[in-house]
């Protein structure tokens, strides 16, 4: 391969690719595909543009907008300008984003029609031009006139890139990195046998950090590999990108992973006893096979969660902040490579790189060629970085288990801070050894480990260090904290910790939690004091705790002031982004609608609809209808399938809008067949002679076992109407219920009977799909297919059957009926049929959730009387009918359980 000196002769290399694919970003439009060739041209249009404007070698140039192949084609015609790039996070704050711009010496900025807006609120001294507007639009970047002449001669020693760094305290400081830096490292990651020439790169994580900017463009551009952007940095939106656009790679940060391995164990809880056993048995039997012999088994044992979050997807490739090392053995259980890196802005950034199909996962690998790493064991654990008197000598040391700071010397070190000279000299030790703030030590292999960070090291009051990274990573395994950040107070170990309240209610409270895992712990590192929070902590967008907010949140919720107060975020703490979106009426319209609606929760932009609001599938039905009846504007399932958050809903509510896609005022349950696909329509059709068969044995069989281990008694079967549609609406609290209310009902009423039945746990594999088959289940999906999945109940009470639906929508954790959701309510209120309110009794204690021991218990069943959905909107609660349906609906059952048991005389005892 070529060795280009600079980035600019990287940039003048990209048209040999030609027709490759170079750039797939995908979008409320779709997916945008940039080839090499096109984004070759536009780099070299758009540096000779910034030519004639008189941009060159020694200005800068800000980066002020999200990823996109225009942000990559504007970066690299700056590089090629010999100017400097600088990538600016948009969610920066209005006095940093000036510092940045003022320190910077910006003439120029690369921006969005959000960015444009607010640097002319700020009134800050630069030209801008918009990446997303068209020729007619003066500003657009599309204008810019090609100068005449030849592009300048770049010199390996410009500066490239000003990073600027966040920090904890101070300023923000920026790190020039030179193209020798940066050209160093595009070749060390090419040569370090990482990526392959078939690779295509995921990038879910913004541009203005060295590491996407580094790992995540610059080398695959480098390599000719395509980057894939996803539309938005939400899991549906990313696992959609990996999937759609083929990813083999994903160059990710460790609180991705954690939210990915999550997000598939919750969703096996989900689907049932059987998925949970089963991933629980696959993860530990491929983890133990990879630790011991390396043969990786994951990708067959867990075939279908390979194909829904991308087939061909090989290597996890982590950086940013330390990857637990438990975690990266559980991905790579799963079937997927792991490689880690560790490095700093400072560092361009990679110092170490642990590459796919290592042993040692808890380390950051091995020093890369050209980079020297050595242990300074005489830093103080203090809190701070060691100084040392001027002329005192630094001990080096690359000997196994030294334990100190870690220094790094190299072709990837930086020259020194922008205009802080001060900090530079601070910075650097020796004969340029950089002091990279980092705790480490090298093992007997010769790999690095991280120990922690000096400046966070907390020194208890027996004079213990501590550090809060690995104290969080053992609490965070238990699931009922959600996120924990570990601080010092008054020389004790203490947290702020958020708990997941699904986890709280079914295993038990914070406390609970803190005792169990303390008790792994030795003493000193065990919390000592916490403090919990209700509302999310703050991370960097590369997941890094703020560790200087969490002393501000921990202060205030300690004295007991609120920490954030629910309500609507008012639109002046917005980002300009934000507030550019709520001037759309329709977007500003769902904003007030989510704070009305939800007056308890904190409604900002990056509130998770799912995890914050509790808005599932079910709560989705009322929430699109009422958008539908208040917005009038319709969204489609596949919009709706990939919103995870208020700005992603507000964006595709205006995206809706603007394409003039008005609510139509009838619910989809009105013409049900047409929300319905092929393979929907299937579990509608009648089953053949040799299914009916199969059928009529297979409720023989359950009608036996139910009369032997429960003996059910059945009170009001009288009460059903004699034909149908009606609905069944029973309370649900174990995998039973559907069996006993199949023993209980006669043939005739069977043959006509509907089940509506959990997807992610009736047709999980073969053997359940086949049941669910001939016991005439249709899927109801608690993940996704929200209207279509109503549409197959609609479809199933148009035909004239019955349809048994549990309005909770899930097990009870705890046997107490919970609330009903919307679905049984908008389903009646279209569908005029009668519902028969139904109470369970006994399968709780037979087979309660999470348990596998089945048990011989009494089990009763009480049917109400027929009830109209016209009766039950006059007697609800709630602002919709769907509402007031569901909520009636539950009172009648509540009622029912009310009711002491069965006498045995007036019984309907099976026989």
């Amino acid at each position: 391969m070529d060795r280009p000196d600079t980035l600019a002769s990287l940039v003048d290399s990209l048209h040999r690719r030609r027709r490759r694919t170079a750039v797939l970003a995908f979008g409320e439009g779709g997916a945008e595909r940039w080839t090499y060739a096109q984004l070759a041209k536009e780099a070299d249009r758009v540096a000779r543009g910034l030519g004639a404007l008189g941009v060159g070698r020694g200005d800068h140039v800000a980066m002020l907008a999200d990823p996109g192949p225009a942000w990559i084609s504007a970066a690299l015609a700056v590089l090629r300008a010999g100017a400097s790039v600088v990538p600016l996070d948009t969610q920066l704050d209005d006095a940093t984003l000036l510092h940045v711009l003022r320190d910077s010496d910006a003439r120029l900025a690369f921006t969005d029609s959000g960015g444009a807006e607010r640097l002319a609120d700020l009134a800050a001294p630069l030209h801008t031009l918009r990446l997303d507007a068209g020729e007619e639009d003066a500003r657009s970047w599309r204008l810019l006139k090609e100068g005449e002449g030849r592009l300048p001669e770049v010199e390996p020693s410009d500066e490239a890139v000003l990073f600027y760094t966040s920090g904890t305290t101070g300023a923000a400081k920026g790190v020039p990195l030179s193209h020798v830096n940066l050209v160093y490292q595009t070749l060390t990651l090419a040569e370090a046998d990482l990526v392959t020439g078939k690779d295509r790169v995921l990038v879910p994580l913004p541009f203005h950090h060295v590491y996407p900017f580094v790992v995540g463009m610059l080398t695959p551009l480098s390599l000719g590999l395509p980057v894939i952007l996803p539309e938005a940095l939400t899991g549906p939106r990313i696992v959609h990108a990996a999937n759609k656009g083929g990813a083999t790679m994903i160059i990710g940060v460790p609180r991705l992973y954690r939210a990915v391995y999550e997000g598939i164990a919750a969703r096996s809880r989900d689907r049932g006893l059987f998925s949970r056993v089963y991933l629980e048995w696959s993860l530990t039997l491929s983890t133990l096979l990879r630790r011991r012999t390396g043969v990786m088994i994951g990708k067959g044992l867990l075939a279908p969660l390979h194909r829904k979050v991308g087939p061909a997807l090989r290597v996890l490739a982590s950086g940013g902040s330390p990857l637990d090392e438990d975690l990266a053995w559980k991905l790579e259980g799963f079937g997927w490579r792991v490689a880690i890196g560790y490095g700093l802005t400072e560092t361009s950034p990679l110092l170490t790189l642990n590459p796919p199909g290592t042993p040692a996962l808890g380390s950051v690998g091995r020093p890369v060629p050209g980079t020297e790493i050595r242990i300074d064991p005489d830093t103080l654990p203090d809190g701070e970085t060691a100084k040392r008197p001027t002329g005192t000598p630094v001990r080096f040391t690359d000997e196994p288990g030294v334990e100190g700071e870690i220094l790094a010397r190299g072709p990837g070190v930086f020259a020194g801070y922008r205009n802080r000279p001060e900090k530079t000299a601070e910075a650097f030790v020796g004969d340029g050894w950089f002091r990279t703030g980092d705790l480490g030590y090298f093992g007997e292999d010769g790999y690095l480990y991280l120990t922690g960070r000096v400046s966070t090291l907390i020194v208890t009051e027996s004079g213990k260090n501590v550090q809060p990274e690995e104290i969080e990573d053992h609490y965070l395994k238990n699931p009922v904290i959600k996120e924990i950040g570990v601080l010092e107070d008054a020389g004790r170990v203490a947290a702020l910790i958020v708990p997941d309240p699904a986890a709280v209610r079914g295993r038990g409270g914070v406390e609970e939690a803190v005792a169990k895992e303390s008790r792994g712990l030795p003493t000193y590192r065990r919390i000592q004091t916490y403090r919990v929070s209700g509302e999310p902590l703050e991370y960097t967008r590369l997941g890094k705790l703020r560790r200087h907010a969490l002393k501000e949140r921990y202060e205030r919720v300690k004295v007991g002031e609120p920490t954030e107060e629910p309500g609507a975020v008012p639109l002046k703490e917005l980002a300009a982004e934000d507030r550019l979106l709520l001037r759309n009426p329709t977007a500003s319209g769902v904003w007030r609608l989510l704070a009305d609606r939800y007056p308890k929760s904190r409604i900002a932009p990056e509130t998770d609809l799912r995890l914050d609001l509790g808005v599932d599938s079910m709560e989705w039905v009322a929430l699109s209808l009422e958008i539908g009846r208040s917005a009038n504007v319709e969204l489609g399932e596949e919009e709706i399938e990939h919103v995870g958050t208020v700005r992603d809903l507000l964006r595709a509510v205006a995206a809706a809008a603007d394409a003039g896609r008005v609510h139509t005022g009838r619910s989809p349950l009105e013409h049900p067949e047409e929300m319905l696909g092929k393979g929907q329509e299937r579990y509608l059709q009648p089953l053949s002679p040799l299914e009916s068969a199969a059928t009529q044995t297979m409720y023989a069989v359950n009608r036996a076992v139910a009369r032997i281990l429960f003996r059910p008694r059945v009170e009001g079967l009288e009460r059903l109407p004699e034909r149908g549609p009606f609905v069944i609406a029973p309370n649900h609290v174990s995998y039973l219920d559907s069996f006993l209310i199949a023993a209980v009902l006669d043939g005739a009423r069977l043959s006509e009977t509907r089940w509506a039945g959990w997807a992610d746990t009736v047709f999980s594999n073969p053997l359940f799909r086949l049941v669910g088959r001939l016991a005439r289940v249709v899927p109801v999906d608690p993940h996704r297919a929200v209207l279509s999945t109503l549409a197959l109940g609609a479809a199933v009470l148009g035909r004239g059957h019955v349809l048994i639906w549990f309005p909770e929508g899930a097990r009870s954790p705890d046997g107490q009926l919970q609330a009903f959701r919307p679905g049984i309510g908008a389903l009646l209120a279209r569908h005029r049929v009668p519902v028969v309110p139904t109470f369970i009794r006994g399968t709780y204690e037979a087979l309660p959730p999470g348990s596998a021991r089945l048990r011989s218990r009494r089990v009763s069943i009480t049917f109400g009387e027929p009830v109209r959905p016209e009766e039950l909107e006059e007697q609800g609660t709630g602002t919709t009918v769907e509402e007031r349906i569901s909520s009636a609906l539950r009172s009648r059952v509540a009622r029912l359980g009310d009711l002491e048991p069965c006498a045995a005389k007036g019984d309907a005892v099976l026989r």
